[in-house]
């Protein structure tokens, strides 16, 4: 049985930057608040910024948290964020592709998986455990519905 998971890693060092970007905007909105050291544009610009990208991240952190479990030749897919969970056979694969980028000496890769029902399913190496064992599951169970790029 194949299980992909997200890595603690990457939530722990985003969770990190969250309470980082949301300490900075308590800051500043306690600075305008008591004491106004600063022109108002500064404030407004710079707590539009930082509340953009805490929501950026954030919704990052909660599009990547998925899990897949695979295995007797069936695919499971659980979103507990949006409550979705998802269950099909390995003949329902209609294609699958690995996508590989290098930046900075590291290579990055993603499988993405696409179902009879034309729904979509993409995975990480970076992001999540399990990766290489999907991919030598998928390897061994669909090769003839693999897109090569």
């Amino acid at each position: 049985m194949v299980s992909c998971k997200p890595k603690k890693s990457t939530y722990l060092s985003l969770g990190l930057v969250v309470v980082i970007l949301f300490s900075g905007l308590s800051f500043l909105l306690y600075d305008f608040y008591a004491n106004r050291d600063f022109p108002f544009w500064f404030y407004l610009l710079g707590s539009s910024i930082v509340t953009v990208v805490l929501l950026l991240v954030l919704v990052k952190m909660m599009a990547g948290f998925k899990f897949l479990a695979a295995g007797k030749d069936k695919i499971e897919i659980w979103l507990p964020l949006k409550g979705q969970r998802r269950k099909y056979a390995v003949m329902d694969i209609l294609a699958w592709q690995e996508e590989e980028v290098k930046a900075n000496q590291r290579v990055f890769k993603q499988l993405i998986l696409v179902f009879s029902d034309k729904y979509s399913f993409s995975i990480s190496n970076h992001e999540h455990l399990g990766y290489d064992g999907l991919k030598k599951y998928l390897v061994k169970k669909v090769p003839k519905k693999r897109v090569k790029g």
